[in-house]
């Protein structure tokens, strides 16, 4: 069975058309399977819960988060802990089925900060806090909503 590739795309505003920035798409290559592509050449998998080895676009909602969320704590904790420093992000959250959506998300941050005395502690937890208020684009977005334009293109 063949499969003809759909591009879902993303509209830009007409300021930032003049600046660089990366496609995005999604091909269906199987039944309820697709693959996400970057013109960065970026690659991953997507389907349903069913289909072994992709993400379901949950799965990758959530994982945007937490990578959202480390990559914004990324500088202060680096500048306090060094550029060698372990982190990890969980994130959780479970589907409403009736209203298809994630009611609330749930984020860890693990990191050691044991080599810090308490008050450093707490001084750079809230420089992290801060930090990933100040320029998490996901978790912002996820707060506060936005707008989603969907416009078919048929052949």
């Amino acid at each position: 069975m063949r499969f003809r590739p759909v591009r879902i795309g993303i509209l830009v505003p007409m300021a930032d058309a003049q600046q660089a920035h990366t496609e995005l798409w999604v091909e269906r290559t199987g039944v309820r399977r697709y693959t996400g592509r970057s013109s960065r050449g970026a690659e991953v998998l997507v389907g349903s819960e069913d289909v072994e080895g992709v993400f379901t676009p949950g799965e990758l909602l959530k994982i945007a988060l937490a990578a959202c969320t480390g990559m914004s704590s990324d500088r202060p904790l680096a500048r306090r802990l060094g550029d060698d420093y372990d982190a990890t992000v969980r994130v959780s959250g479970a589907a409403d089925r009736e209203n298809e959506r994630y009611p609330e998300l749930d984020e860890i941050l693990e990191v050691d900060l044991s080599e810090l005395d308490e008050d450093a502690q707490a001084r750079l937890l809230t420089v992290v806090e801060r930090a990933i208020d100040a320029v998490c684009t996901v978790g912002r977005t996820l707060k506060t909503g936005t707008a989603v334009n969907l416009a078919i293109k048929t052949d």
